[in-house]
């Protein structure tokens, strides 16, 4: 990988420049240096962008190929993306800030088995038509049931996993024969041209995946344009009711997976040594800026004193740093922006009285760089700011409950619903535990300590709209139309 990346948008199969002369300058979040450049793309890029996906929609083969034929275009996309991971995780942890062992595991290779996986196995299992019979009425009839393309999408990304939510939605999109005009965030576009130069490579038709940068004008345009059909959003709820208003005139189908304040049940009988790792997890994965980390801890009153006191020794030897070094196992935020409102609700914690028990500043020692110290909070209630709102940043808070009614009514007492963990000895009474959260996603015990391809991802409440991943996430991306006749009359 150069020191520099430079890209040019990539419209209708080809690399172009902006209508317009403002650059994007992305930096390495570890040390402030500008790592490459994008356009600032326009709205009249994303009209661009929008008019060659409707016409290789309108006009093009790809909704028309048979889903085998899709897919045998998929696996070479999937067998360049695998060439090239190398490539992309040395990019993801300087443009990203990610560690080492989360850029080759969930950052890239989790998303590129997703998308092998979906070509291989979940595109030819898939109830593409099925037969429908009898209709009674005035005679008999019978028909099919068919699943077709939804049409132009918006694909709308987030910072935190550039590659991963690119490729998350890209999978199913293309699997069911939409076409696309991704747009990255801002902090964190590289990644997606670089997986437009791969889909190039591989022979994907021309409009059938563009991608644009833009600001909030050009992304608006993506999201009220008559020509899209359908958006999908990954990002705060605070911009995802932005979206589903903007989207609303023209009726789009909208999917939106959003924030979290996820809650990680301790019960009395738990193995703490087990429990403990996860509230680790929920701290320092990418420094806490992820949407179903488990960012808020609900412990048995009994086991509070001792679950703290074994975090907090865990937080102590956590290494604080420059991700592309050995040994690191917290990065940065992406942003001052970001820095500045994780301090922000630091602060906000402490004025309304819970206290710090490890860290609240930033680590000695690191001058350059958006790096906050992993932090933990005690004395919390549950109506406290930092217990209510999604911090993004490496900020975990331990609340105590008294029985299993009261860890279900609090991790309930939420505005959020996207993920949520039991710790239980008992797997009966943890799952019982898990029936009655209201979470898209609930891991019991540790749930496998793997992604499934074919699970459903996706929120409860606040936290969003709509599934993804597998059969569930090409499912939101069809239509499904009765064709019916007549086999006798009356």
């Amino acid at each position: 990988m150069t020191d520099d990346l430079t890209y040019r948008l990539y419209i209708d199969g080809g690399w172009t420049d902006s209508d317009g002369d403002r650059r994007i300058e992305v930096l390495n979040p570890a040390t402030e240096q500008v790592i490459g450049q994008v356009p600032q793309a326009t709205r009249g890029d994303v009209v661009r962008a929008i008019e060659a996906a409707r016409r290789a929609f309108d006009d093009g083969p790809w909704p028309r190929m048979a889903p085998r034929e899709r897919a045998e275009v998929m696996l070479r996309l999937a067998a360049v993306m695998e060439r090239r991971s190398p490539e992309i995780v040395e990019l993801n942890i300087t443009e990203a800030g990610s560690t080492r062992p989360l850029a080759e595991s969930i950052q890239v290779g989790i998303p590129v088995r997703h998308f092998r996986d979906m070509a291989e196995r979940v595109m030819p299992s898939f109830a593409w038509e099925r037969p429908i019979m009898p209709f009674v009425g005035a005679g008999i009839g019978q028909g099919v049931l068919r699943r077709e393309p939804f049409g132009v999408v918006g694909l709308v990304s987030a910072y935190n996993f550039p590659f991963f939510l690119s490729v998350m939605k890209l999978a199913p999109a293309l699997a069911a024969g939409c076409t696309v005009v991704l747009k990255p965030a801002p902090t964190t576009p590289l990644e997606s041209f670089l997986l437009a130069d791969m889909a190039d490579e591989a022979g994907l038709p021309p409009g059938v995946l563009n991608v644009v940068t833009g600001d909030i004008d050009a992304g608006q345009e993506l999201t009220t344009n008559p020509m899209v059909d359908m958006v999908s959003f990954t990002g705060s709820d605070a911009v995802g009711r932005m979206v589903y208003g903007q989207a609303a005139p023209t009726l789009k189908k909208v999917v939106l997976e959003l924030g979290g304040k996820s809650a990680n049940i301790v019960c009395d009988d738990a193995d703490l040594d087990l429990a403990v790792a996860d509230v680790l997890r929920g701290i320092i994965v990418h420094a806490g800026q992820g949407c179903s980390l488990l960012t808020r801890t609900l412990v048995h009153r009994s086991r509070h004193d001792e679950l703290v006191e074994k975090a907090t020794a865990a937080l102590a030897r956590i290494t604080v740093g420059d991700p592309a070094e050995p040994g690191t196992l917290m990065g940065p935020l992406i942003s001052q922006a970001q820095r500045d409102k994780v301090e922000k609700l630091i602060r906000t914690g402490e004025e309304e009285g819970a206290r710090i028990v490890f860290g609240g500043g930033r680590p000695a020692g690191l001058d350059k760089g958006f790096f906050v110290e992993p932090t933990l909070f005690t004395g919390v209630d549950n109506a406290m700011t930092i217990a209510r709102t999604e911090f993004f940043g490496p900020v975990g808070v331990v609340i105590p409950f008294d029985d299993d009614e009261h860890a279900v009514r609090l991790a309930n007492d939420s505005p959020y619903g996207l993920a949520a963990a039991v710790w239980a000895r008992d797997p009966v009474r943890a799952y019982g535990i898990a029936q009655q959260i209201r979470a898209g996603t609930v891991t019991v015990n540790g749930g496998g300590g793997g992604l499934s391809p074919h699970a459903a991802f996706g929120g409860y409440k606040q936290s969003g709209l709509g599934r993804e991943w597998g059969e569930h996430g090409l499912d939101e991306f069809l239509q499904t139309k009765t064709i019916a006749w007549g086999v006798a009359s009356g």
